[in-house]
């Protein structure tokens, strides 16, 4: 089934050559049977599939072209609503059609009636993918500038196109562009993580072929994103800590962890440990080595989601007593999720247009920042990597909240390392028509949680949040720590 076709506004587009005519030819798309799989290759669903040639600078449109993968998810209904659906995929780096199969079940009720558009921002899965390998550099054992620097020219150096034009700023143009060679009027957004700067941004361009707005671990539009990582980051880990040391049978399993970290942490930095285990996948054995920096992307990674938080005081307890199996196979999972999901040479395009510039003096505070697990490696990895790679095409609004009265629903976890309920608020403050929706004991990415598939099913159907009940969200809570390893305790 193809979407509704709306093929007298495409033909009247079509016939006058008025589409887009600034960027020099009118755009059209079709669609045919395909599947679309997660990052992983392990789940699939059926869509339907076709490619978009866009300029790859807007600014000369007779110029190199770009391909941009671009699948929709048929409504069930009959007569599918005007305006679809289109979730946009974070990072930056991740594709939104792989996302969508990774997340879906989040958007199952609004998919009865909407048609849902995904398309793989630019740089990212089947559009011109950035791709580089993950770089070696996350052993603490091998970690240098030296050494990222020679990373980042080889993954500079083997990439094709001008690599200054995978932005946000080009990249809610093509969305555009595939909104009106498909013929939907409008857009119901929602933006994960990095894809809410994307939607926020589209809101921004193309106020009138916005309908509504949802922004999920929302990045304020004048954010500048890296050095709070670290802080946020250290504040949700204080954060779990606390919460087992409140919680009698967490603190009596696992006593003065906040301590036996910290002493974990300074016995890691001075000598990484060797250890064997099986690969979490093929059950081969390995030979590895955890280091401090392992350890900390192992725990950055893990504070994003509830099952995984009811995790860390049963890994850290147990790599504190010297087993450090547990930990390992979790930072080896991290690095290969990133590495499946991420198109590295994609987030640097952003990152080095979007953030790093916009670091005036005085916005990294080292001091603050040595005091956290992550330290001030993650913000140097960003300033080194950027010293190097283009800075592209930024629009100058970007760094500007939309001035428009769409409306637009902003969700926060309570506990979320990356982007925590302040950015949410902050956000919230400066829309014309946005509600905040704090969720009790989450974490990253608040959409598949409990009863905000409904509620986010109801905001697009009546495209207004104005008396819709969020009482149901009170119900939430944290997932209940694990005490071993055969789940959780009562």
């Amino acid at each position: 089934m193809t979407p509704a076709p709306r093929f007298s506004s495409l033909l009247l587009c079509l016939l006058v050559l008025a589409c887009h005519g600034a960027y020099g030819r009118a755009h059209t798309l079709s669609l045919e049977d395909c599947r679309i799989s997660d990052a992983a290759g392990l789940s699939n669903r059926a869509a339907r599939c076709g490619w978009l040639s866009v300029p790859e600078n807007y600014a000369e449109p007779d110029g190199q072209h770009i391909e941009l993968f671009v699948a929709v998810v048929p409504a069930f209904s009959q007569t599918p609503a005007a305006a679809a659906f289109a979730p946009i995929a974070g990072g930056p780096g991740a594709a939104s059609s792989e996302f969508f199969v990774s997340f879906g079940a989040a958007f199952a009720r609004i998919n009865k009636t909407s048609d849902i558009l995904l398309v793989d921002q630019r740089g990212t899965g089947r559009s011109h993918a950035l791709d580089c390998p993950v770089p070696e550099e996350t052993d603490t054992d091998k970690w240098s500038l030296d050494l990222l620097r020679i990373s980042a020219e080889t993954c500079l150096a083997g990439l094709t196109g001008d690599v200054g034009q995978f932005t946000t700023s080009n990249a809610v143009r093509d969305l555009d562009l595939v909104r009106e060679a498909l013929g939907y009027e409008q857009l119901d957004l929602y933006g994960s993580s990095y894809g809410t700067r994307v939607a926020q941004h589209y809101l921004s361009r193309f106020p009138e072929r916005t309908r509504t707005v949802i922004l999920d671990g929302v990045v304020p539009a004048d954010l500048a994103l890296g050095p709070d990582i670290a802080l946020n980051a250290q504040r949700a880990l204080d954060g779990i800590l606390r919460r087992c040391g409140s919680d009698a049978a967490c603190d009596e399993r696992f006593p003065d962890l906040d301590r036996r970290f910290r002493e974990l942490k300074r016995r890691l930095k001075e000598a990484p440990a060797p250890v064997k285990l099986p690969d979490p996948v093929s059950g081969a054995q390995l030979d590895e080595t955890i280091g401090e920096m392992d350890m900390a992307v192992a725990l950055r990674l893990m504070s994003y989601g509830p099952d995984s938080i009811a995790l860390i005081p049963l890994v850290l307890h147990t790599a504190s007593n010297g087993d450090y199996v547990p930990i390992a196979a979790q930072a080896l999972m991290a690095v290969r999720d990133l590495s499946e999901m991420l198109s590295f040479g994609m987030h640097n395009s952003v990152v080095c247009a979007e953030d790093v510039p916009f670091y005036e003096p005085g916005y990294v505070d080292r001091e603050a920042l040595a005091t956290t697990y992550l330290g001030t490696t993650q913000v140097d990895t960003l300033i080194e990597i950027c010293n190097l790679w283009p800075a592209g095409a930024v629009d100058p609004d970007l760094k500007q909240f939309a001035d428009s009265d769409r409306p637009v629903l902003v969700l926060s976890g309570e506990v979320d390392p990356v982007t925590p309920p302040a950015y949410g608020a902050h956000t919230a403050d400066r829309l014309a028509n946005a509600v905040h929706v704090v969720v009790p004991g989450q974490g990253h990415g608040v959409a598949r949680v409990g009863c905000m598939p409904s509620l986010i099913a109801d905001f697009v159907a009546r495209g207004d949040h104005q008396d819709l009940d969020f009482s149901c969200i009170d119900l939430q809570g944290p997932s209940p720590f694990f005490l071993d390893f055969s789940g959780p305790g009562p």
